[in-house]
């Protein structure tokens, strides 16, 4: 059974192009167009998804609308001697009427109900304002690479010197990803030692909230006892053997009392 034509305009047709350098992250867009006059719904694959982040990658078109989906090429490593075999699909098929499930719709649909178009995805490193290096795997062979100059291309340019200035682009690309590495380090640890200096200050200014509220507690409790004579409250500050001896005095007093009355009794029966 033929797979169905795809429905769907696809702008670019068959290339991505994402241009360097490569030690940020990079934007390429594509734009959808359903000019049929039935809904589509689409759903977008790349062969690299931990390397691609694609906005929208499925939904549904209505007739005669566009969409554009914005795919970001994440960061990483360049290697100009790695052949890019990156590729991204387009899936689509014809939306059936009234209410359905999208979900389900793709899960029970077969791949030859599918109508699919790949795009191949094309690496371009920047030399100077207007000449960059199409690093696509049908433009690297044998036989050297090419320059592409205002999208024409142009001489065979020499191995050697080619291999040389890939070499000098990824030694900059590397000093660049280390230099930010070692920036985001600093602005790191200088934020910790600021926090830990603003909860340094914390912790002293709750102490002096602390010792305000208990010297207005014993103004308050010495103002409103007048001329009796109230004892004096504990500190919760005092050292535990302090506030010890505090609390076990009138404890003394009590036995010292309850010794003497036995004293006297023992004395009135001895006579």
């Amino acid at each position: 059974m033929a797979k169905p034509e795809q429905l769907l305009q696809i702008e670019p047709e068959t290339e991505l192009k994402f241009r360097g350098p490569f030690n940020v992250s990079v934007m390429s867009y594509m734009r959808l167009t359903n000019p049929t006059d039935k809904k589509i719904l689409f759903k977008i694959k790349t062969t690299a998804p931990k390397k691609y982040c694609v906005r929208p990658n499925s939904g549904a078109l209505d007739p005669k609308h566009t969409i554009e989906v914005a795919i970001a090429l994440q960061p990483f490593v360049f290697d100009p001697n790695e052949k890019n075999k990156h590729k991204f699909m387009v899936q689509s098929l014809v939306a059936p009427e009234g209410d359905f499930d999208a979900d389900r719709l793709w899960k029970e649909v077969t791949p030859e109900q599918l109508m699919d178009s790949k795009l191949k995805c094309v690496f371009e490193v920047p030399v100077d304002n207007n000449t960059v290096i199409d690093l696509s795997s049908s433009n690297i062979n044998q036989t050297g690479n090419r320059l592409l100059l205002g999208g024409k291309t142009e001489a065979p340019v020499v191995k050697q010197e080619t291999a040389q200035l890939n070499a000098t682009e990824d030694k900059t690309f590397a000093k660049s990803t280390s230099g930010d590495i070692h920036a985001d380090y600093a602005r790191t640890v200088a934020e910790i030692q600021k926090l830990r200096e603003e909860e340094s200050q914390l912790r002293m200014e709750n102490i002096e909230l602390k010792e305000q509220i208990l010297k207005l507690k014993l103004q308050s409790n010495t103002g409103s006892s007048g001329s009796h004579h109230q004892p004096a409250p504990q500190n919760p500050y005092a050292p535990q053997h302090i506030a010890a001896n505090q609390q076990l005095s009138p404890m003394y007093i009590a036995a010292a009392i309850a010794i003497a009355i036995l004293g006297l009794l023992l004395g009135k029966f001895a006579l």
